[in-house]
């Protein structure tokens, strides 16, 4: 009995019938996920699928802590949010991964013992941005991440700073921060003193209240003090602030913990306490960053702007606005963007109407960036304590702005020099120092230096030297930040989303978290050449956060990209021209609602025409020129909140029909239209509610053929959401097979197999071949990470990954494609391999200093059985030249062979055709001179052209 079938059809009949809301995906559940993960990737018909890292590499990804050796420091190690830890023993000239066969590349801190070399990492990033992706727990390894062990914690999710006993490695104390979508209970702090056998928590605040920083005396083990956090994140609202948010003590080793921030203390309490970071120079000496919530005093002072602000239609009457200067009205248009029909005359004429409301003005400027930019707080300030704790007092008199923006919960750590108790550093969008205590601060910023700071290292022996975190990679200073290093050759960019074009080479463009949009060759070198060359194959087309990206098929040199919340640009690559194309409501409607990634698609059908989704689909017929809706709202309306919402996260367009469109919300619907817009059904009355649509996929082989997956990250459910249907969505059939538990981001067809699907996930990449029945894990060269996107290039039958947290990675797939019945049913296939140029460079090189060049080419076969195999060179008459006895798995396999003959074989060869010589190469090797030659593998033959 196949059980599998049952569960999935029990499963599929639940999603039909419309069930509430999942809870929370349990650790247990995780836990089973990360074991069947580790036995699929063994047994994978794809597992010998050789992957490439193409990079981009320089823009790196965002830093989240920082280890350096304090007797070497140009020893560190590095941990990235979701792009592993990496290790560098040359001051980061160059830097090794040391967490890929972990079951995560997620990070929230990294700690190293380094008398014993044991090394703990906290899984899960310690932030609460869109992309702070749950851990597995804590993770530990003795040698140098060849093997890590889990140590458990998993229902936390996310962690603080780690802190292990200076004199015993086994004695760690952890902040945990929890999940960050919903309550639960591991949160708090934890203590271990077997090597995280067992833990023992210590402190709990509440189940909405985790631990963000924890800090030690660095002279003191027993000293340490704490920061909770209350916080509330929804997919539509994040409140950071809450009235358990406070600073903790302990002067026994974190075995018992004492509230210090009280009324009576002068630190702030109550629900606008917000984030705290912590930083401690000795028993006494204690500082604390706070991001305030608590709104700033009302300056009753009226403004001395000379004209019209956009509050000042909030409150203003039909008869007051109808008396304005129609000057000064035409200024306040002209100069807020308001398009040309909107002027006074025709302004005041739609007000006379009351077809518009003063106020509509505001709200025609308002959108979910804007009025979250707008929020009226105090922002963050610093408080020190002289008394360890007791009491506490604020550094400075002025607001620090500029620091944090409106994203202090994105922020929040503060550090104090170990030479110098007034030298500290507190970060946020810039780096700031003060020698004076906090009373004044002085930016350490520079060109080459990436805002969105989260880890600094400051050399107890020299303070002067500093190891530096953000969002862009890492950066060292030798002058108290006066001057600083770039050092970013990890291959680590967080991408979003990734598309090609067909030129040749073609080219990959991609959008990165923070890091704008990049394009560059397929096979650009990803090497340090370009320090010679003096450019980087890659070249950046668009700042902020990096977005989706169409190019027309007709001219790669117009493409439509753009940053954060539908703020998208047509760009002319050749003349460098840009124009913003983001559609504007009608005056008097409310606001559209731009998704953080807002979707955009060029029609297949008509390269002028575009699509856009904001809580309506919008098209344009001209290169975005000119917009208009062609739907109602396709969400569920938007929910109050800070966070943009109720917003389209995907759009598809058949290839069979112009107009055969669909639609995906961050809210959970799915519509369809037949007719270009003129009606659209809503066909996902049969999904689970109020999920992420993270993609709609209409078929390119089966005109009623469509796919969607869903996504519950924002739900911490992290269950497996992939269905597909033949009857354009009337129904639909669950296709999440055997993939483990883990968010799905994206699904797409194979371009010529109809049959093969190829799907992302926050913890790896799959392919079905019988779609979706089962699916197949990728493994070679692709560490447990979350791939966001997935784009084949069907010339090239090139299948590149987009990761969030290892930049991009490529595998050709074309004998993937040809799987079928037959493939499945004989014992090898050989494929074919492409014409080889021959040269007489092989086995040599220009300097007897450089390693001799060596030719090679791969072999590629599909085996249904695992054993050993022996693989024949043969020449055209059928004499063996060579041959290799290799261990084979079943599935696809991948043999690389440099061209060489045997010694034996180059006689057979000579004396089937006497008018030839193979010389003997420079490295003492023979090789295949020009000519037909034959692969066999048990009877199966493939040529081998050599010309």
């Amino acid at each position: 009995m196949n059980y599998f079938k049952i569960f999935s059809f029990f499963l599929f009949i639940s999603s039909v019938l419309g069930f509430a809301q999942q809870p929370a995906t349990s650790a247990e559940t995780i836990k089973a996920a990360l074991e069947q993960k580790r036995q699929m990737t063994e047994n994978s018909l794809v597992k010998n699928v050789p992957f490439k890292n193409i990079g981009p590499t320089i823009m790196s990804g965002r830093v989240v802590d920082v280890d350096v050796n304090p007797e070497r420091p140009s020893e560190f190690y590095v941990g990235y949010a979701s792009g592993g830890v990496w290790h560098t023993t040359n001051n980061g000239t160059t830097f090794e991964p040391i967490l890929d066969s972990s079951d995560t590349q997620n990070v929230g801190d990294i700690a190293v013992h380094w008398s014993t070399r044991t090394i703990y990492v906290g899984t899960g990033e310690n932030n609460a941005s869109r992309s702070s992706y749950a851990g597995i727990g804590i993770l530990k390894s003795t040698d140098n991440g060849k093997s890590w062990g889990n140590l458990g914690l998993m229902d936390a999710h996310h962690f603080a700073p780690i802190l292990i006993h200076p004199e015993n490695p086994d004695v760690v104390v952890v902040g945990a921060t929890g999940h960050l979508y919903s309550e639960n209970d591991e949160r708090g702090i934890y203590k271990t003193t077997d090597g995280g056998k067992t833990w023992k928590q210590t402190l709990f605040v509440d189940n909405m209240s985790g631990i963000i920083d924890l800090q030690q005396n660095p002279n003191n083990y027993n000293v340490m003090f704490a920061t909770s956090w209350t916080k509330d994140r929804k997919a539509w609202n994040f409140t950071g602030n809450g009235s358990n948010s406070a600073i903790y003590k302990s002067t026994d080793a974190g075995e018992t913990w004492t509230k210090v921030s009280t009324a009576s203390s002068g630190f702030p309490t109550g629900e606008g306490v917000g984030r705290i970071g912590v930083a401690v120079f000795d028993d006494n000496t204690v500082y604390a960053i706070h991001d305030s919530q608590f709104r700033r005093p009302d300056d009753k002072k009226k403004s001395d702007s000379r004209g019209l602000t956009k509050d000042d239609f909030k409150s203003m009457s039909n008869a007051e606005f109808l008396a304005l200067d129609d000057k000064k009205l035409n200024t306040f248009l002209k100069t807020n963007g308001f398009q040309e029909k909107y002027r006074a005359e025709n302004v005041k004429q739609m007000v006379r109407s009351g077809n518009v409301k003063p106020i509509d003005l505001a709200k025609y400027l308002e959108d979910a960036n804007s009025m979250l930019f707008d929020t009226p707080v105090v922002g963050a300030e610093v408080y020190k304590s002289t008394d360890g704790g007791k009491t506490w007092k604020k550094t400075h008199d002025d607001y620090l702005d500029g620091i944090y923006f409106s994203y202090g919960y994105y922020f929040g750590h503060i550090h104090v020099s170990p030479a110098d108790a007034n030298h500290i550093y507190i970060y946020g969008v810039p780096i700031l120092k003060s020698k004076d205590g906090g009373k004044t601060f002085k930016s350490i910023s520079a060109e080459n230096v990436h805002a969105d700071h989260h880890a600094l290292w400051i050399n107890p022996k020299n303070p002067n030297h500093l190891v530096n975190g953000n969002d862009g990679g890492v950066n060292i200073t030798y002058d108290d930040g006066e001057n600083w290093i770039k050092n970013n050759s990890p291959s680590v960019g967080q991408f979003y989303a990734i598309n090609v074009d067909n030129e040749k080479p073609y080219n990959v463009y991609g959008g990165l978290q923070d890091n704008g949009v990049w394009k560059g060759a397929n096979n650009a070198r990803e090497d340090k050449g370009w320090h010679q060359r003096g450019q980087y194959p890659w070249k950046s087309i668009m700042g902020g956060d990096g977005m989706q990206i169409q190019i027309d098929s007709r001219n790669s040199n117009t493409v439509y990209t753009g940053y954060q919340f539908g703020n998208y640009f047509r760009l002319n690559l050749e003349t460098g021209d840009q124009k913003y194309i983001q559609p504007k409501h009608t005056l008097g409607e409310n606001p559209y609602r731009f998704n953080w990634q807002t979707p955009i698609l060029l029609s297949p059908h008509n390269q002028d025409i575009l699509y856009l989704g904001g809580n309506k689909l919008m098209r344009s017929m001209n290169q975005g020129d000119d917009w208009e809706a062609i739907s109602d709202d396709l969400t569920n309306g938007g929910k109050k909140g800070n966070v943009a919402y109720g917003t389209l996260a995907t759009i598809s367009e058949s290839p069979f029909k112009f107009g055969l469109i669909y639609t995906g919300s961050d809210d959970g619907l799915v519509h369809v239209t037949k007719d270009a817009g003129g009606s659209w059904t809503n066909i996902s009355a049969g999904f689970p509610k109020d999920l992420w649509v993270s993609r709609v996929v209409a078929s390119q082989h089966k005109k009623e053929r469509v796919y969607v997956t869903l996504n519950g990250y924002r739900w911490d459910d992290f269950k497996v959401y992939a269905y597909m249907s033949d009857n354009y969505g009337q129904t639909w059939k669950d296709i999440s097979g055997n993939i483990p538990a883990s968010p799905v981001n994206v699904i797409t067809e194979d371009s010529e197999n109809e049959n093969i699907l190829y799907l992302g996930t926050d913890n790896g990449a799959y392919v079905s071949f019988n779609q979706g029945e089962s699916w197949e894990v990728f493994s070679n060269g692709v560490p447990n990470v979350a791939v966001h996107d997935i784009v084949l290039q069907p010339e090239a039958k090139d299948l590149l990954l987009g990761t969030h947290g290892r930049s991009i990675y490529k595998a050709n797939v074309a004998p993937l494609q040809m799987m079928d019945s037959k493939m499945n049913s004989e014992a090898v296939t050989l494929f074919k391999i492409n014409p080889i140029r021959y040269s007489s460079r092989w086995g040599s090189s220009w300097s007897k200093w450089l390693d001799a060049y060596e030719p090679e080419t791969t072999i590629q076969f599909f085996s249904n059985s695992k054993e050993e195999k022996v693989i024949k060179i043969l020449s055209e008459k059928g004499a063996e030249l060579n041959r290799m006895t290799v261990s084979v798995d079943k599935g696809f396999n991948y043999i690389d062979y440099n061209l060489e003959l045997s010694k034996k074989g180059r006689k057979a060869l000579l004396k089937e055709n006497t008018s030839i010589d193979v010389n003997e190469a420079s490295n003492g090797k023979y090789y295949l001179p020009k000519g037909t030659y034959s692969i066999d593998i048990e009877g199966v033959k493939t040529d081998l052209v050599i010309k």
